[in-house]
């Protein structure tokens, strides 16, 4: 069996917290916690060796990917990263992950989106091993019985009986409340999301429903190249699983949810005795039924107040109902419609050598930043036109190179780079380079330098 993860999204559910550059799946909702991707990485593990294992990203997540991946510990090939040259929903980040996977012969694949919570691996990896014999056959999907009308879910309704599960007689989009009432009293199912499907019963499917998926990926030298070939957003599910008569899903309950909201993830996370979720950084006075995080260390102090959430950022804050946070998303497409990089971007970025946060901005003046430059890793040669900087270590220790000289700086010591020198900077030692950037705005850019 080889697992395909599927680590893209656009993180306007759980914003603040998640944003496009930075989706759900990388967020760690408390100190000390594995990010979803790590926990869905790891669960990989239980069913395959690490060489099987895949990961369908964007260029822009990637190197987010490696990071997770590295602070677990492991060693990944980065040839088993595909990426997406651009977002074409499910079907062919799929089918790009599949392709890469089978080039040398068919296998059993599983597809896990990296954004879920699962509880129960133990039950997890049984249910998925159980409908191996199935899949040689079917394309398989995995149904949770409802346990409350959700309207956030898509459904599955249950056809005859085939094997370990049921052959899949229809699905349903997401409904409203009174229609997901109606669903789980005729014992409908949850559509999770995640497929274990035999690459040739996959490619076949394809073939016979979406030809121009198939097309776009035949006789190709790069993923890039099929993508530039697929003019239309597409899902697995409406080009394929809804077509299909080899559909079936097989009930499980390996605590699953898609954290699809903040509503959600009050419900999994850990309360107190007034069934508020909250960090250190929060002091509750008379409230009660919260969720509150700060990721600032500022202190959020509420008095009184009931189901809430509060979530306080460095560059933004939100505070809503708990019974309106479905309309988060609702702020994202008002901040992309302004124009606003606070829709799409945190105020820390993630680069391929480590990443750096903005900590104060006076544009025009100066810039106030923190590199973390990882182990071995280095930032390539930089020339300022008009701004001079100061560097100073924090942790670790740096080579600054200039083109006439190098200059070793340690913890607690700083150098100068002046306007129009052109330089880079180094992590020389074992562990996390941290740096803080005092950038000055020069009024004079110098001439000839680009």
């Amino acid at each position: 069996m080889k697992v395909i993860i599927l680590a893209g999204g656009s993180g306007t559910r759980l914003w603040p917290l998640s944003r496009e550059g930075f989706p759900k799946q990388f967020v760690k909702f408390s100190d000390g916690e594995q990010s979803l991707f790590q926990q869905c990485f790891n669960r990989s593990l239980l069913l395959t060796d690490i060489n099987d294992v895949y990961v369908v990203t964007s260029a822009r997540h990637r190197f987010l990917v490696i990071a997770d991946i590295e602070e677990l510990g492991y060693k990944f090939s980065e040839d088993n990263i595909v990426v997406e040259p651009e977002a074409k929903n499910t079907l062919p980040a799929i089918y790009a992950g599949i392709f890469s996977a089978t080039k040398t012969g068919h296998s059993t694949i599983a597809i896990f989106p990296s954004d879920h919570l699962i509880t129960k691996n133990n039950e997890f990896v049984d249910c998925i091993k159980r409908a191996e014999e199935l899949s040689e056959s079917h394309l398989v999907t995995f149904g949770i019985k409802p346990t409350y009308p959700n309207t956030g879910y898509g459904y599955i309704c249950p056809g005859i009986a085939a094997d370990i599960g049921y052959l899949v007689h229809e699905f349903k989009e997401k409904p409203d409340y009174e229609t997901a009432v109606i669903y789980m009293n005729k014992g409908y199912y949850w559509n999770s999301g995640i497929f274990l499907l035999h690459s040739k019963v996959f490619f076949e499917e394809v073939q016979t429903h979406a030809p121009e998926i198939a097309q776009a990926f035949s006789g190709v030298s790069s993923i890039a190249e099929a993508f530039s070939h697929i003019k239309t957003k597409i899902s697995i599910d409406y080009g394929v699983l809804e077509k299909s008569e080899r559909v079936a899903f097989v009930p499980c309950d390996f605590g699953w949810d898609d954290l699809g909201g903040f509503d959600s993830l009050y419900d999994k996370c850990e309360k107190d005795d007034q069934g508020n979720v909250a960090d250190a950084q929060t002091l509750l006075i008379g409230s009660t039924n919260n969720l509150m995080r700060s990721d600032t260390g500022r202190l959020i102090a509420a008095i009184g107040v009931e189901n809430m959430i509060v979530i306080d950022n460095r560059d933004a804050l939100l505070l809503c109902r708990r019974d309106q946070s479905q309309k988060v998303r609702e702020v994202v497409d008002v901040l992309k419609r302004r124009q606003d990089s606070r829709a799409e971007s945190h105020a820390t970025d993630y680069r391929s050598w480590g990443h750096y946060t903005k900590i104060e901005e006076l544009n025009g003046v100066y810039n106030i930043n923190r590199i973390v430059v990882n182990p071995g890793k280095r930032l390539e040669f930089q020339l300022y036109c008009n701004r001079s900087k100061h560097l100073i270590v924090v942790k670790g220790t740096a080579l600054v190179c200039f083109e006439d000289e190098s200059k070793l700086v340690v913890t607690g010591k700083s150098v100068l780079i002046k306007t129009g020198q052109k330089h880079y900077l180094e992590n020389v030692g074992n562990t996390p380079l941290d740096i803080i950037e005092v950038v000055i705005i020069d009024c004079i850019t110098l001439s000839g330098c680009t």
